[in-house]
């Protein structure tokens, strides 16, 4: 009686066998779809600098975006200076703004790229 018993379980485990080892593969498909990112329009490189009595400002986007007005709003402290905007498409895609500041001071610039805020850029010359 107690040979049939272990008949049972040698054939139990000799089906179990396969899905119990450990060299299979968890997921199907084994090779997993190639996965497609589109990156959100950024700044990438946006650069504030003194030339002589004007601010310079320097920004290139980068990523997917259709044609719009790359803006830029100017401050001094929490004081605003002025706003700015170039054109940009595929084609274009660096802006230089330039302020006439001739005395020295907190200068803030923040970038907008259809109504969003991509970055703001510091220079300080002297304590905000």
């Amino acid at each position: 009686m107690s040979r049939p018993i272990s008949v049972r379980l040698l054939v139990l485990a000799c089906l179990l066998a396969p899905a119990l080892s450990g060299c299979r593969y968890n997921f199907l498909p084994v090779v997993p779809t190639p996965v497609e990112v589109t990156l959100p329009t950024r700044v990438t490189a946006a650069t504030l600098e003194r030339d002589g009595d004007t601010l310079v400002l320097r920004a290139r986007v980068d990523g997917r975006f259709s044609p719009g007005y790359l803006s830029v709003a100017w401050f001094d402290g929490a004081r605003e200076l002025g706003r700015d905007s170039v054109y940009l498409d595929a084609a274009q895609r660096e802006a230089t703004f330039r302020l006439d500041a001739p005395d020295p001071g907190a200068f803030r610039a923040v970038i907008a790229f259809g109504g969003n805020v991509l970055r703001q850029v510091e220079l300080y010359e002297v304590q905000p």
